[in-house]
């Protein structure tokens, strides 16, 4: 499934579709009738929504059908044209174009796990608990909120595991939860794992960035906010397959700035969280602004994602 692109989609059709408030359960399946293939936690697709806006969503893939993908979205409020167009323009036998399937948060060996979910960021962490209970690991635990109950898909399925190991914290009953707390002092070893809102996932780091370095994992659907005073600034980009060198103003991305003098890459989101504009980095130090990389690997410079991420250095040398 990793060769689905752009150029080689993937069709699928919706089997059926249910709401709750503002969160949607959206299942598809292939429209042979085939079973479509059971894949790791962690994995997210590419989704073509019906406005044409290209969005992922991890697969939950202990909790759907065991022939078909399972998908959940939440209608933002303040939607761009994707989450609002699956949620109010599908309809069970509509078809639906994936064009990428992607791990980019796989679950590695840990000796115990805590997880750290927000709404229907619930969505990759319920399939990592799944996979852990089929292996007979039942070393974790899960703080699991929400702006309320009915932004918490699968909170039913999730308490029968006990609330010794799950944790439900709807902010309108409990307010905002003690991350620190929660996590506990650092324990070689151990992995915590985080998806959800942009202040949760920043509290998160917070919260573990005493633990040694790889424990925190986390997996964003939107860029890295820019801080204060890392404003954009231009710089030169290098192809080293020419040696010829582009300009980037503060305005555009490498991305749109190769694809402009023809050069094609890749990509799918535009906003650093899918993969497909991956480029090798020869010399200069990348401004890493993508969701994907860790800290370890931001900081050995190998690669960055063009379609966000910028210039530390006066100019970069990319393997294009």
């Amino acid at each position: 499934m990793a060769g689905v692109t752009a150029d080689s989609p993937l069709m699928l059709r919706v089997r059926g579709i249910s709401r709750v408030g503002s969160i949607a359960r959206i299942v598809l399946e292939r429209p042979d009738g085939d079973a479509l293939p059971v894949l790791d936690a962690g994995t997210h697709l590419d989704v073509v929504t019906p406005s044409g806006i290209v969005r992922q969503y991890s697969l939950v893939t202990t909790l759907g059908p065991p022939d078909a993908w399972l998908i959940v979205v939440d209608r933002a409020p303040a939607s761009r044209g994707g989450s609002s167009s699956l949620f109010d323009d599908l309809a069970p036998g509509d078809r639906v174009r994936v064009v990428g399937v992607r791990n980019l948060f796989p679950l590695r060996s840990g000796w115990r796990y805590i997880f750290l979910a927000g709404g229907v960021g619930i969505t990759p962490i319920a399939a990592m608990i799944g996979e852990l209970e089929a292996r007979g690991v039942t070393a974790w635990k899960l703080l699991y909120g929400a702006r309320d109950r009915s932004a918490m898909p699968f909170a039913d399925e999730l308490t029968e595991y006990g609330a010794d190991r799950v944790e439900l914290w709807p902010q309108d009953e409990r307010g905002i939860p003690d991350l620190r707390a929660f996590v506990g002092e650092p324990d070689p070893g151990a992995l915590v794992y985080c998806c959800g809102p942009e202040g949760m996932i920043r509290a998160a780091e917070i919260a573990t960035s005493d633990w040694p370095a790889g424990s925190f994992r986390t997996e964003r659907f939107s860029a890295t906010p820019l801080l204060p005073g890392h404003e954009e600034m231009p710089f030169d980009v290098e192809i080293a397959s020419t040696g010829r060198v582009l300009r980037v103003h503060a305005d555009e991305s490498i991305l749109e700035v190769v694809r402009r003098v023809g050069i094609r890459v890749p990509s799918s989101c535009q906003e650093g969280t899918c993969g497909t504009c991956e480029t090798g980095v020869l010399a200069g130090i990348p401004a890493h602004r993508d969701s994907i990389l860790d800290a370890e690997e931001r900081a050995l410079n190998e690669v960055m994602f063009i379609c966000v991420s910028r210039a530390k250095t006066p100019s970069l040398r990319l393997e294009l």
